[in-house]
C-alpha cells in the first residue's frame, strides 16, 4: 500500500493560481454546445459571459459559440427572455413586454430619468466612447453630476481612458442600458437625423476645438434624446 503524503498547502495554492492564470485553450477540438445548453448556462450565470469563456467551458471553438448565440437570439425573439449582446459579452434578460408585470412582482418602479439625464445618456449612447468634456461641449452645461448619477445606476460605464492630455475617462453604455430601453444590441438604436449625427461625430471627436452655439447644442441634445425615448417606448 502506498503511504499517503500530506498535501503541501503552499503547493496547492500554486496549482490553484496556475489554473486561474492559465490561458483559455481555444484550440480544443469542437465538442458540443447545443442551443438548450447555452440557454441554461446564460440563465444560471450571475454576470454577462464572454464568448471566449463559453467556448472554453463547452470545449468548442468560437465559431460554434457564435452560431449558437445567433440561434438562441432568434429562438427567444417571441418569448419572455431576450439575448443581449454587447460586443464579446452576452447575457439573458427579460423581454421589454414583461417589464411592467415583473416590476409589480418585485415591487420596483422603472428607473425614472430626468430630462438632463436622458439628454446626457442619449449623447453617450450615440457617440460612445466619449469623454465628459465632449458631452459638456455638446450640451453646453456641466455634466459631472449627471454622468456620475448614470454611472451609479450602471446605465453608463467607464470604458477606459482617452489618449488626450490628462487621459480623461471614456464613457459608454452597458448591459443595464440595453435592458432599460429594451434593446438587444446598440445596432437597434433608432437612426439619428443626418445633420444631428454629423454634429455629434464632429463635436465628440477628441481634439476638436469647435464649440457649438447654444441653439445647435440644444438641437443635438433634443433630437438625440428624442430618438432614445423612441427606443425606450
Amino acid at each position: 500500500m502506498t503511504d499517503l503524503v500530506p498535501e503541501d498547502p503552499a503547493s496547492q495554492d500554486r496549482e490553484d493560481a496556475e489554473l486561474v492564470d492559465a490561458p483559455l485553450d481555444l484550440d480544443t477540438p469542437p465538442a458540443e454546445l447545443t442551443e438548450a445548453q447555452l440557454e441554461a448556462l446564460l440563465f444560471v450565470a450571475e454576470r454577462p459571459l464572454a464568448r471566449r469563456e463559453i467556448a472554453a467551458l463547452a470545449g468548442v471553438d468560437r465559431a460554434t459559440v457564435d452560431a449558437r448565440v445567433g440561434d438562441l437570439e432568434v429562438s427567444l425573439a417571441g418569448r419572455g427572455l431576450r439575448l443581449l449582446a454587447d460586443g464579446e459579452r452576452v447575457e439573458l434578460a427579460t423581454a421589454p413586454v414583461a417589464g411592467a408585470l415583473i416590476a409589480r412582482y418585485i415591487g420596483a418602479d422603472a428607473i425614472r430619468l430626468s430630462p438632463a439625464s436622458l439628454e446626457t445618456l442619449a449623447i453617450v449612447a450615440y457617440r460612445q466612447p466619449v469623454t465628459k468634456a465632449a458631452v459638456e461641449r455638446i450640451r453646453g452645461v456641466d455634466s459631472d453630476y449627471t454622468i456620475r448619477s448614470l454611472v451609479h445606476r450602471r446605465l453608463v460605464v467607464e470604458l477606459g481612458r482617452s489618449d488626450a492630455p490628462g487621459r480623461p475617462f471614456l464613457y459608454g453604455t452597458g448591459f443595464e442600458f440595453l435592458e432599460r430601453f429594451g434593446l438587444t444590441s446598440l445596432d437597434e438604436l433608432p437612426p439619428l437625423d443626418g445633420d444631428v449625427a454629423a454634429r455629434l461625430a464632429e463635436e465628440g471627436g477628441e481634439g476638436v476645438q469647435l464649440v457649438l452655439d447654444e441653439a445647435a447644442a440644444e438641437d443635438v441634445a433634443t433630437e438625440s434624446s428624442s430618438s432614445l425615448n423612441e427606443a425606450g417606448g
